[in-house]
Order: C-alpha cells, then sequence, then structure tokens
C-alpha cells in the first residue's frame, strides 16, 4: 500500500509542477487556483468514469468497494490531470499573453476534449478490467455474473473461460 501511495504522490507532483510551468508568467495565486479547480474536476469526471466501469460488479462488502473506489480514482485523476492540466495551461497562458485568439482557443478545447473523451473510453475498459483482478484476488467474492461490454448478464465462469483463451 505504501508503494502506491507513493506512486500517486509522484503523479499528483508531476501533474502540478507541469501545469504550474505551462501556466507560464500569470500570477501565482491564480496558478494555484487553476491547478485546485482542475483537480477537482478531474476528480469529478474520474468519478463518474469509476461509476460506469462499477456497473454489473457485485462487491461482496462496502469495505473493499471504497477501498478499491479511492485508489483507482486517486490514480486516474493525476493521470487525468497530466493529459489535460498542462496542456490547458499552456493555453491559458496564450491566451493571457495574448498570443492566442478565443476562437482558436476554442477549437483547442474541443479538439482535447475530443481526445479526452476517447481516452476515457479506454479508460473505463481499464478500471472494470482492474476491478474484475481485483474481485478475482479475493477469492471470496468471486461474481456470480457481471455485465459484458454490451451491458448484458453473463455467467462468470463463461466470462472466464472467455478470458483464459
Amino acid at each position: 500500500m505504501a508503494f502506491i501511495i507513493g506512486v500517486i504522490m509522484i503523479i499528483y507532483f508531476i501533474e502540478i509542477a507541469w501545469t504550474w510551468q505551462s501556466l507560464g508568467f500569470i500570477e501565482k495565486n491564480k496558478k494555484v487556483i487553476v491547478i485546485l479547480v482542475g483537480t477537482i474536476i478531474m476528480y469529478g469526471i474520474t468519478s463518474i468514469v469509476f461509476q460506469m466501469a462499477k456497473k454489473g460488479m457485485n462487491y461482496p462488502n462496502m469495505e473493499l468497494q471504497n477501498s478499491t473506489k479511492h485508489i483507482l480514482v486517486a490514480i486516474f485523476t493525476g493521470v487525468n490531470g497530466i493529459i489535460i492540466m498542462p496542456q490547458i495551461g499552456k493555453m491559458l497562458d496564450k491566451i493571457n499573453e495574448d498570443q492566442m485568439e478565443k476562437s482558436k482557443f476554442q477549437k483547442r478545447i474541443l479538439i482535447l476534449a475530443i481526445v479526452f473523451i476517447a481516452c476515457l473510453i479506454f479508460e473505463t475498459s481499464y478500471m472494470k478490467q482492474t476491478q474484475v483482478s481485483i474481485l478475482k484476488m479475493d477469492s471470496k467474492s468471486v461474481p456470480k455474473e457481471t455485465r459484458n461490454q454490451w451491458g448484458r448478464l453473463e455467467e462468470w465462469t463463461k466470462r472466464r473461460a472467455k478470458w483464459k483463451k
């Protein structure tokens, strides 16, 4: 657990340092606000992704579900922040320095949002597989059924047989 917490701390340090650097000559207090607001937004988005990935999962107890949620959301909030926040920081700095027009900013934000949505789709799948692996490791908590990628219930044993192939 200490290793995981250390990795999470490193991820957040990279996110904050890179975003701080990308914000350029913007005032320090505004940099802090941008980083805090961005991280809170990333947390919200990552929590929604976790809830989507959790559909169909049958956790044996709330303790396992909560610890899994906290760890996955903490890791992926930082990763999402590393993907998005420095890019937005660069754009905000260019707007602050009058090097970018707002229309160009809007186009770049749209492109960044499309790329981010694609990343979230992969992230949802990865989170689901991670949760399945965690449940699999806990021998008492092997779910009887789960939902496949189309949302239909599938017997755990059938799904497991597919994975072994």
